[in-house]
């Protein structure tokens, strides 16, 4: 897909991070936003600056939880009613907990699979019908570089994002069998400045309890902190390329070129079939 003008985006996670420069992006090639944030304030500010940078945007918000089926389902009635329909559709929203993975609770694994799978699920299951019956859009779902390297202390993280990566491959093979013209992207980042680390400004009251971190978790917290702060590709590049990504109908992006040597290194340890691939040591 290559003509965007006058098109409608629609940005999960549009209140902060990839998602808000992913908002921006589309609005510089003249797209109309539907934005969904649980993050009221911050879908604002990203209308704001949108607005300074590109004046006369058409747009529209909705507090949206996406872990919740009806409510994708209601976002995709209101890119219906208020555009006439939905082109780009980005299931961007995300979040993470940090932790030995058999001290995760049930809140910790309700709440992130709940994002970030079901967030994917779900934006596929409510707008996938209508791209196909409009006979034209693209999907892109953000993944990770933790959607083919698992490191430790993300184990739930880890599961959710390898699954949208089997989600989006899965997703790009059944539309090619309904002949559907719909493309599929996958977008698999490492680190790179962005909010996923303070996640739990954004955790509902019902999905609180969590365990009390270890010295050990704390570090790992701590050097994921680090590493997300000084990640050294700005998120607005990432949003550029992920637009000239479906400008190409190219369905896999790394922005960070040195995963894709690491996924050859642990295809060389299963191939070995020895000790589990450390991506941190490799």
């Amino acid at each position: 897909m290559q003509d965007f003008q006058n098109k409608v985006a629609v940005i999960t996670g549009g209140g902060s991070g990839l998602g808000r420069e992913l908002a921006l992006c589309c609005a510089a090639r003249g797209m109309k936003l539907v934005l969904g944030d649980v993050d009221e304030a911050g879908m604002q500010e990203t209308l704001r600056l949108v607005d300074t940078a590109h004046p006369g945007t058409e747009s529209v918000t909705m507090r949206l939880d996406v872990s919740r089926l009806e409510q994708v389902e209601e976002l995709a009635a209101l890119s219906k009613s208020r555009f006439g329909g939905a082109h780009l559709i980005f299931n961007n929203a995300g979040v993470s907990v940090n932790g030995p993975i058999w001290q995760s609770t049930v809140h910790d694994w309700d709440w992130v699979l709940g994002v970030n799978l079901y967030g994917v699920v779900w934006g596929i299951k409510a707008f996938t019908p209508m791209l196909i019956e409009q006979n034209e859009g693209h999907i892109i779902n953000t993944a990770s570089a933790a959607g083919w390297l698992n490191g430790p202390s993300s184990g739930i993280y880890n599961v959710s994002k390898t699954s949208v990566v089997a989600i989006s491959e899965t997703l790009a093979l059944d539309l090619r069998d309904a002949q559907a013209n719909v493309g599929v992207t996958v977008l698999c980042p490492a680190f790179f400045p962005t909010g996923i680390h303070q996640s739990d400004r954004n955790r509902p009251a019902d999905k609180a309890e969590t365990v009390e971190k270890s010295e050990v978790s704390l570090k790992r917290a701590a050097a994921l902190k680090y590493a997300v702060e000084h990640g050294r590709i700005p998120a607005a590049d990432i949003a550029e390329m992920t637009l000239k990504a479906v400008e190409n109908n190219q369905f896999y992006v790394f922005p960070h070129r040195k995963i894709k040597q690491l996924i050859k290194l642990r295809a060389e340890a299963a191939d070995r079939e020895e000790g589990v691939f450390d991506s941190m040591n490799p």
